[in-house]
């Protein structure tokens, strides 16, 4: 057997192809390389918990990045988009409510307008999810992959594909509009109802001080000064840190809640993300999304978020606009028509309480 020795950029496409992407327009460390190379590392190795399937994609790319352009935090961040959106599932491990389990999600496909169709799910030994037929028609695009098909005949060829239909309602489930002191209110009432808590080593809060366009910039240790309700995140022997909510008096904590608390089979960011933002709001300084035009499509819109969103929040995204390359300063972005920005923006107010700006400055 003769055996070829291959250069890292050979090696870098022939990865890129492997994933039945186009190695000359999709780079070996782009959004779409990266979400492929999760979703095989999970058809192989689920159930699996989250830091497995982060730490098998980056030692398959160590050996292409010597210069370190992927780092565990951003994969991190694309594996919670494709639980998000629906192609993996996270769910809490039978033994233990505090560990989570990554499971594959069932092969589906949700309309986003006639002819346009979201692909979810993933199938398992790196089986890919549509057939030959469909497969060359597949759209990668950030973290997503779509189909535009004859808005007559998609619904039975996606059927015979092996996809079933995923109702655009079952996906958008939300829960409902409250106001932001409510939800900081139920949130304190349970910190009332628990003991004390004791010392906690390795807690990081979010700081409500700091600026809502920089988040990972507000974390920080919980500090001697510290008095106050805070989102926050404890460290465990295995696995990633856990969400909480946490009260503390002049730096030592009182009280603890972990998250998530009202579903367990929910993701605890969730719940914390939503406190934050209502804390955020409460505060006056709500958290903020940018509109501003696309460049190079005059019908379009780019919308830029600075703070990461619930799951339910993202597949509203996921369902009007494209994920795009961010926009500098910005956490995400995503290009959407000029017809949606209207009832995106209604929606980002009613549900998270955002400040919403057009392309000049932001709240």
């Amino acid at each position: 057997m003769k055996v070829t020795v291959l250069g890292k950029q050979e090696a870098a496409e022939l990865t890129v192809r492997s994933l039945w992407l186009d190695e000359t327009t999709i780079d070996a460390f782009s959004a779409e390389a990266l979400s492929a190379l999760l979703r095989r590392a999970a058809s192989f190795l689920c159930p699996a918990p989250p830091r497995r399937l982060v730490d098998a994609v980056l030692e398959a790319l160590s050996p292409l990045d010597e210069e370190s352009l992927v780092t565990r935090q951003q994969v991190a961040t694309y594996l919670d988009l494709l639980v998000s959106i629906g192609d993996l599932i996270e769910l809490p491990a039978q033994s233990d409510r505090t560990s989570r389990q990554i499971y594959l999600a069932p092969p589906s496909f949700v309309e986003k307008t006639p002819g346009q169709y979201l692909l979810l799910g993933v199938r398992p030994n790196g089986k890919p999810l549509v057939n030959e037929s469909l497969s060359a028609e597949v759209q990668n695009e950030g973290h997503t992959r779509s189909l535009r098909l004859d808005a007559q005949l998609a619904p039975a060829r996606l059927r015979a594909a092996g996809l079933h239909v995923l109702p655009r309602d079952h996906w958008l489930k939300r829960p409902r509009v409250e106001q932001a002191a409510a939800v900081v209110d139920v949130m304190r009432q349970r910190l009332d109802r628990v003991g004390e808590s004791g010392q906690i080593g390795g807690l990081a809060i979010l700081d409500p001080t700091a600026s809502v366009l920089y988040y990972r910039g507000r974390w920080r240790p919980l500090g001697p000064h510290d008095s106050g309700d805070f989102v926050a995140r404890r460290p465990q022997a295995y696995g990633a840190d856990l969400w909480c909510f946490v009260r503390a008096e002049h730096g030592f904590p009182r009280a603890l809640v972990d998250l998530p608390a009202d579903d367990l089979t929910a993701a605890g960011c969730d719940e914390a993300w939503r406190t934050q933002a209502a804390i955020d709001a409460l505060a006056g300084t709500p958290q903020a999304m940018r509109v501003s035009p696309a460049s190079g499509a005059p019908g379009e819109k780019r919308l830029d978020l600075f703070s990461p969103v619930p799951r339910w929040a993202q597949r509203y995204l996921e369902l009007v606009g494209t994920p795009i390359s961010r926009a500098k300063g910005a956490l995400i972005s995503y290009r959407l028509p000029k017809l949606a920005v209207d009832n995106l923006s209604v929606f980002f107010a009613d549900m998270l309480w955002m400040h919403v700006s057009e392309e000049g400055g932001v709240a």
